[in-house]
């Protein structure tokens, strides 16, 4: 077991995907001299040369369809969108192309692209910067969408994602890359379940990505007023792993999910709609959410904090589901 940070686990399974496959390369805005806008790929143009570290112009739909072309071509793409935000100036490219063209083909085409992106807020980047728009990709089909919120996630999931024959988006919380965690070297992660990341028995609480610590963090609160929290990860956002969901809700028979996208038309939403569908009569209390305030994200520091969940909000939702 070697301990690296999120960063270092994003940058070494970038360098053993290279490594492993020559068809791998890494394309988007100052991934190669300047070494990544959060320093993932850092060293990486020493290491693999300008053709296969590839800097792109300033233009997301130029170069997002530059790696879908590529892909369709039989190489391995990984596209690096600097910010979810700008991601929407390639939603042309990810949604009308990649997550159509296997269907509109009849299968003949496969699009194995992998196109990672930060998303979040708390780091003072304001509106244009700071969003979790996940959820919105969660909607389409054609697409799989991770999010990873675990070092050893962060490292294991790239490898599986490169081998799946249709796009898949890598959603990372920009406020994960200084932390740490110890990963083995041959790590590979599951893309298809969540993950229980704490056991518990009277409350259930769904998150995902930057979320996550702050639920671990509510959770142990929680103990210290009677109630048992187990904690779901659902690192895949689509498909819902609602199986995993359901299963610890029949338990608990309580539920909170904790999201840091907007609440109205959110996977919040989604995920609390196939629970009354499909557990409503395992219920013993109504569904409850923490989610991002309905603002644009702020700049200052204190309304930032204030817009986005937080472990205090987290711990008065669920006493609140437990009736305290």
């Amino acid at each position: 077991m070697t301990e690296l940070t999120y960063r270092e686990a994003v940058r070494g399974a970038i360098r053993n995907a290279m490594q492993a496959d020559e068809r791998v390369f890494l394309m988007g805005e100052d991934v190669g001299s300047y070494g990544g806008c959060y320093a993932v790929s850092k060293g990486l143009l020493e290491e693999f040369g300008p053709d296969r570290i590839r800097d792109t112009p300033l233009s997301e739909s130029a170069f997002t369809g530059a790696g879908i072309g590529a892909a369709m071509g039989g190489m391995l793409p990984i596209v690096e969108v600097m910010t979810c935000n700008f991601s929407l100036l390639s939603l042309d490219q990810i949604m009308n192309n990649a997550a159509t063209i296997r269907h509109m083909s009849g299968g003949q085409f496969h699009v194995p692209v992998v196109i990672r992106m930060a998303t979040g807020g708390g780091r003072q980047l304001a509106a244009q910067h700071s969003h979790s728009l996940e959820g919105w990709y969660a909607h389409i089909p054609g697409i799989r969408v991770l999010a990873p919120a675990t070092v050893e996630d962060a490292a294991g999931m790239l490898g599986p994602a490169l081998e799946d024959p249709d796009p898949v988006l890598i959603f990372e919380n920009a406020l994960l890359y200084n932390d740490t965690g110890e990963v083995s070297e041959a790590v590979s992660v599951d893309i298809d379940h969540a993950a229980i990341r704490r056991e518990g028995s009277d409350l259930s609480l769904v998150t995902y990505g930057g979320s996550l610590g702050k639920s671990l963090a509510a959770a142990e609160e929680l103990a210290g007023h009677g109630i048992s929290a187990e904690v779901i990860d659902l690192r895949v956002l689509r498909p819902l792993d609602e199986d995993t969901v359901l299963a610890s809700v029949v338990k608990t028979r309580r539920c909170l999910i904790v999201d840091e996208g907007w609440r109205s038309g959110s996977i919040s939403a989604e995920i609390m709609a196939r629970l009354v569908e499909q557990g409503f009569w395992n219920l013993d209390a109504p569904l409850a959410r923490v989610c991002s305030e309905e603002v644009p994200i702020p700049y200052a520091k204190h309304l930032e904090d204030a817009a986005l969940p937080s472990v205090e909000k987290i711990v008065a939702a669920g006493r609140a589901v437990m009736g305290h």
